[in-house]
């Protein structure tokens, strides 16, 4: 049994974490501010004797003895990071130091949940992890995707420097429940608006794309990760490469969930990317993984959540 630490372990993506750690036997430490975790996504956890919560923010040190740690802590929505960007950019940049300094004094394995963003809107199509991106780094954005850039760099310093045992995933598009009824993504606003018959909102001409990869593909691969040999330090891509538009999006929700919902269309967000497709060969080749559900599959489990959410 190892004993494993998750910080933001209640979030969308932490809960399914924590539970898939649970299952198959480990000691699990879910740390979490709950600024954007909900209480409700580990609600079921609580329960169970090797799971344990501290409320607890990582631009302040932890200290708890652990064999692992996955560092996942840090609003991942725009209208999240957005709402206070000094401290996205004080988690991103303070909590990987933080984390970095537990797992030097613990030796302990270490993973950062990097991101996408870091590629920002990209001129290089799918990308691939040896690309060096393209951030405003004045945007609106620019908190959340240079904090999580210079994280990565953090993280391989201390790899260099300290000889510490590190993983770094760029996530791509995620999705599934536990997602935030009002993080403004686009599954969760689109699920949302067909679900209360409202006009769905399509920014810029819709024509846009982006790569949609279920939370437990998502998850299959993070494990995997952590779980690789430890000369796989990545950075390796974590994605679903099939590529839709947000207008194909919009009209895969409309008929799943029966709507009658009409498309209107908003202008384009400052900095928004127009192209968004990971290659994720070094993902296949080095951990054997895929994604597997597809997105109509995975969309109608998220639907069916969102519908006991909502109470529709």
């Amino acid at each position: 049994m190892k004993k494993i630490l998750v910080t933001g372990g209640a979030g969308f993506l932490g809960s399914h974490l924590c539970e898939r750690l649970l299952e198959r036997g480990d000691d699990v430490v879910c740390a979490d501010n709950f600024f954007t975790g909900q209480r409700r996504n580990i609600a079921h956890l609580m329960s169970n004797p090797y799971f344990e919560v501290l409320r607890h923010d990582i631009t302040f040190p932890l200290y708890v003895e652990v064999d692992e740690i996955y560092n996942l802590a840090c609003p991942a929505s725009p209208v999240h990071y957005q709402f206070d960007p000094v401290q996205t950019t004080k988690t991103s940049v303070i909590g990987a130091i933080n984390m970095l300094g537990l797992a030097k004094r613990t030796k302990a394995k270490i993973l950062q949940a990097s991101t996408s963003e870091i590629y920002g809107d990209p001129e290089v199509h799918p990308q691939t992890e040896g690309y060096w991106g393209r951030v405003n780094v004045q945007g609106p954005r620019a908190c959340y995707d240079e904090g999580k850039r210079c994280a990565e760099t953090l993280f391989f310093d201390y790899h260099r420097q300290h000889k510490l045992k590190i993983k770094v995933m760029r996530i791509f598009n995620t999705y599934g429940p536990r997602m935030h009824p009002n993080d403004g993504r686009v599954v969760s606003n689109f699920i949302v608006q067909a679900l209360r018959g409202e006009p769905i909102t399509l920014y810029g001409s819709g024509e846009q794309t982006r790569s949609f990869c279920y939370v437990d593909d998502l998850i299959d691969g993070m494990i995997r990760l952590m779980d690789s040999p430890d000369d796989v330090t990545g950075p390796v891509n974590i994605g679903n490469p099939v590529e839709f538009t947000m207008r194909e999006l919009a009209e895969k929700v409309i008929l799943l969930t029966g709507a009658g919902s009409e498309l209107v269309n908003r202008p384009l967000p400052a900095d928004d990317p127009r192209q968004r497709q990971p290659d994720i060969s070094l993902a296949r080749s080095v951990l054997g993984w895929q994604p597997s559900v597809p997105l109509e599959d995975g969309l109608a489990r998220t639907i069916n959540y969102f519908r006991e959410v909502l109470a529709l």
